[in-house]
Formats: C-alpha cells, structure tokens, sequence
C-alpha cells in the first residue's frame, strides 16, 4: 500500500518484529489529528503562517502616526494661534502636531494638493477649493471668516466707492486676496485701473492705514491679528465697511455668509462699533488629505470642538464645528463623528490602549473569523475527496458482484474476473494516509470476500510494491 506521508517508515510504527521506536514528529500529530496527507497539511499551514502575517503586518501599518503636520497661517494670525492651540490638545494624547506657518489659505491649499509636500492637515477658507482636489477631504467648517474692510476718511456706504483710492489686500497665497479680488472686480475694480493694488502684510497695510498712505485695507482672520483688527477698530477717521448689500453678495457668492457684528461687541464702554454692522465672509474649514488616519480625524475635530466650540463675537456655542460641505466632500470619518461622537474604544480608553484595542479588533478578528471555517473546512473536504475514490471502488465491486452471480457463460465469466483483478490491481496502487487505513483495508478485505464468493480459483496477482 502507498501511502500519502510520502515516507516508506513513518515515525512511530512499529519496527520490524517489535514495538515502536521512535517518537511520531509533530507534522505527524498534526496529520494523524486532522486525518490529512502531508501535503494538505504543509499547504494549510502554510496558509495560515501567510494569513496571519499578512494580518500583522496590517495591524502594524494601520497604527496611527505619532506626528502629523498642520499648514495654518501667517506668524501671529489667528489660524496661525489656532493651529497650535490644537498642537498642545493633541500633545494630551502622546500626538505631535507640527505647525507650519504659511501666508494663508491659497498656499495652505497648493501644499495639501502637492504630494511631495509633507502636510497632513491644514485651514482654509471657504470659496478657495474650486472644487480643486479628489484626493482632499473636509473634516467640516471650524468657524466664520468675516472680511473686515477698514478705510479712512468720508463715509463708505459701498464697495464701489473706493474706486480710484490706493488698497491693501493681502499678501499673494492668502485668502484674503482672493476674496479681495473677487469682491472688488465685480464692483468694477481692478489691478491696473486707476486703483493702486497692494498685495502688502496685514501690519504693514494696518500702520499705513492709520497713517493716511493707503485709504483702505482688507483683513480677514487667516493674515490678521485680534491685537491688529483691535487697533484698527480703534484708531481716529478709521471705518469698518458696512456691507449693505451682504445678502446680495451671498447670492452672487454661494460660500460667502452674512455675518452680525452688534453695536459694541468689542468694547461697550467705548461703544465699538457704533453701530449695528453687516459683514459678508465664508466659513473655514479643516481640509485634510484622504488618508488622514480616522483616529486623527476623532483627535482633531475634537480639538477643533474644544477650541471653536464656544460661544464668542461672531458665533454661538455649539455652532462649530459643523459638516458644512463646500467643493470639497466631508470624510466620512468626519460625518460618523458628526453623527455619534467619537468611537467607542476612543470614549472609554486612553488614546494608546483605544488604538490599539481598535485595530485588533479590525484586524485579527476578521482574520480568525476567516481563517477557522476555511482551516475547519480542509480536513471534511480531504476526507470527503479520500472517501469519494473508495466509495468507487466499492460501487464498482458490488456491480460487478451482481453480474458474477447471474452469469452462467464460461467465458464472460472469465472476462468479469479478469475485471476483477483489474480493480483489486488498481485499489493495491491507491495512496491513501493511515487515517483511512481501516477503510482501505476493508476495501481489499472485501474483494478477497468477493472472490470467495464468486469461487474464484485461479491464482490471485501479485501486489505491485510501488
């Protein structure tokens, strides 16, 4: 008999004339338990090695960085003060946030496009995207953007009416020019008409400003200081714009917002402002790249709600963040955490054990949920495979059988025996593990049965040793 250990003498049967002598290996255990050849079982080990390695490495690449980077703004703006407010939350939870200073929303959008560029996170105001990126996503809007236009002298009742006069709008990569732009070209002004255009810092323009040698600047939070928009407010013949027309510019401007700024807000003792004002400006919001880790995602909005969710000059409590989509879509690890908080293991455990609870359960559990039925599976499937070439036998020994019984021809008698030794020629050089040794031996047992049987006398054919 052949066997499928692919071993003449397999460990642990007995020596000639004598017991065993040597210790079955554990591959062999292994094969007598589960009842499968050698091969099925080196293959269905090797299965499971490939498997759970194949699990820990995802396990070890899906842990979340321990430093990302943030794009915010100018030096001393308030995205700029923003960004590392949320450095120093993160820092709660063992993650570094690096904060890189820029000139504001445009750059912080061209770094988050550029894949050579190393940033993970950064703000940018509504109105920049254009829809500019599919590999960017929105955790949601963090806060209003007013646009403040301070000028000096007579009253300004429009935007139009500073045709002709000298205007700061901000840097080049800032938001604040594009709006700036934006807003002053479809007033009928633009760069290279009879306005001067000035693209200087929001320091520079505000000291200008008070000094009489520019006649209007535009500031928004991302290039400008509270202190500067303070000092401004405060300053003798400067005005802050009132937008009269705000609502009819959210019309022509979808991402632009009308924006209250009561009588007195700043300073009630000295009533500023004087008045009830209108401002326009869009929200900003928290854009970051597609694989931003969704763990980091929970870390930052939850920043971001620590530091935007109170109640202050231009918004109520609660009010941000908020899933406010623009061009860009909100991640949908950012709408989970709109809709139920942060995940279970992040509410209940530490940031470290939550992570590394989380990614078991991602990863390993699916994996054993895998990998047992398809393991449990081989040895039913070998067996029912070993079964199915005895049970041929069987079916074609017992026809056989029948038609011995019936035929009284002497020589389709002799032809139906010589079928007979063709079948038990055949089960001789079958390869079946020891597991089946009781059915296989029953098998040649019961051809031999036949042969007594049937009367059978001629001499029997050697076993071929194979």
């Amino acid at each position: 008999m052949r066997n499928d250990n692919d071993s003449t003498d397999l460990p642990g049967q007995p020596a000639a004339g004598g017991l065993p002598t040597t210790k079955p290996s554990r591959l062999t255990m292994i094969m007598e338990i589960f009842g499968v050849s050698r091969s099925i079982t080196i293959a269905a080990l090797l299965f499971a090695i490939l498997t759970l390695a194949g699990a820990v490495f995802l396990f070890v690449q899906s842990a979340p960085p321990g430093t990302i980077t943030i794009t915010s703004g100018p030096e001393n703006s308030i995205f700029n003060a923003n960004a590392i407010r949320y450095a120093s939350i993160l820092a709660r939870y063992g993650v570094t946030l690096k904060v890189l200073t820029s000139e504001g929303s445009l750059e912080n959008l061209n770094r988050l496009c550029d894949p050579s560029f190393r940033v993970d996170v950064g703000f940018v105001q509504g109105g920049m995207t254009n829809a500019a990126a599919d590999k960017l996503v929105s955790l949601g809007s963090i806060s209003h953007q007013p646009l403040l236009v301070f000028y000096r002298g007579a009253p300004v009742e429009l935007l139009s009416g500073l045709a002709g006069k000298r205007i700061a709008v901000g840097p080049e990569g800032s938001g604040t020019r594009s709006l700036a732009l934006s807003l002053l070209e479809i007033n009928g002004i633009k760069p290279g008409g009879t306005n001067t255009i000035l693209d200087w810092e929001p320091k520079q323009a505000s000291k200008a400003l008070i000094n009489g040698t520019v006649d209007a600047v535009f500031l928004m939070g991302e290039d400008a200081s509270l202190a500067v928009i303070i000092e401004l407010m405060r300053a003798p013949d400067v005005h802050l714009l009132n937008f009269r027309q705000a609502t009819a510019y959210t019309r022509r401007f979808s991402y632009l917002g009308v924006i209250e700024f009561p009588q007195g807000v700043l300073d009630l003792g000295h009533n500023i402002p004087p008045q009830d004002l209108y401002l326009v400006g869009p929200t900003v919001e928290l854009i970051a790249r597609e694989d931003l880790h969704p763990a980091l995602s929970d870390l930052l909005l939850g920043a971001a709600r620590e530091v935007h969710g109170n109640a202050n000059l231009l918004q109520r409590k609660g009010e941000f963040p908020a899933p406010l989509e623009h061009d860009i879509p909100i991640s949908a690890d950012a709408a989970r955490f709109y809709k139920s908080g942060k995940g279970f293991f992040y509410r209940y455990l530490p940031f470290w054990l939550a992570s590394l609870t989380s990614r078991i359960v991602v990863v390993f559990v699916p994996t054993i949920v895998v990998l047992i039925p398809v393991l449990r599976s081989i040895p039913s499937c070998y067996r029912w495979r070993i079964r199915s070439r005895i049970y041929r036998w069987y079916r074609a020994l017992l026809s056989l059988e029948r038609e011995l019984f019936g035929e009284t021809d002497p020589g389709k008698r002799e032809q139906l025996l010589r079928r007979l030794d063709e079948i038990e020629k055949a089960v001789n050089q079958m390869k079946v593990p020891a597991f089946f040794a009781d059915q296989f031996y029953s098998l040649r047992g019961h051809i031999g049965f036949v042969r007594l049987m049937v009367g059978d006398t001629r001499q029997r054919p050697k076993v071929e040793k194979s």
